[in-house]
């Protein structure tokens, strides 16, 4: 059986324990596959918080493109940027299975800060790391080398997902060769090449169709 595609991007389980919190205080949505969360261009206040399914964030160039950001599984946040600036949203998300989410509007948020004076800090934390991640990508982005890039992608899932392996670090989350493509520029041939030169290097290795990245890279 293909395994399903899976999250690339969570938070810590106390910051998603301090968004947990606010189930009943804030409105509760159901998303059917294919459903849009938002759409780029758009523009609203509204952000997200996943509690399970998977919801996919792309940009979609001028040309027709789509630039895979993030693949949002259970504990993780979307759309807070455009909502909290007032601005069009610079991208989509869009369920690709059934998911539930906490919708926060950033029209209320004033209320439940002072509800929770720790809730302030939480997003504030959170909006950090991810600037960070998303600086880290724009880094390894502009590179010309695929290795660099998808290196980044592996080293990233490994530090969120992966459990010690005899081999190194196993990572337990999944994407087809058509999306890590999607999420770091390439093509999905460049990427099937990719892969198949770093095992000849014994940078990685794959059991059961999880990749295995060395250890000295899980860095």
């Amino acid at each position: 059986m293909a395994k399903k595609p899976a999250a690339t991007w969570r938070m810590t389980d106390a910051l998603a324990a301090k968004l947990q919190s606010f189930e009943g205080k804030v409105r509760l949505r159901r998303f059917a596959e294919g459903e849009q969360l938002y759409r780029q261009d758009e523009v609203n206040r509204c952000f997200y918080f996943v509690k399970s399914g998977l919801v996919q964030v792309s940009i979609f160039r001028r040309d027709g493109t789509e630039l895979v950001l993030e693949n949002m599984g259970p504990n993780a946040l979307c759309g807070e940027g455009a909502a909290f600036d007032g601005l069009p949203r610079f991208s989509s998300a869009v369920a690709v299975e059934a998911t539930e989410a906490l919708e926060f509007d950033t029209a209320r948020l004033e209320g439940l800060m002072r509800e929770d004076p720790e809730f302030a800090l939480a997003l504030l934390r959170l909006t950090s790391l991810k600037q960070r991640i998303l600086a880290l990508r724009l880094e390894h982005l502009v590179s010309n080398d695929p290795e660099e890039r998808i290196l980044e992608l592996l080293s990233r899932l490994s530090r969120m997902f992966a459990v010690d392996h005899e081999r190194g670090r196993k990572i337990l989350t999944y994407l087809t060769h058509e999306q890590i493509a999607s999420m770091t520029g390439t093509s999905r041939v460049t990427v099937t090449r990719t892969l198949g030169r770093l095992r000849d290097k014994g940078m990685l290795s794959v059991e059961d169709g999880y990749t295995i990245l060395a250890r000295d890279l899980d860095a």
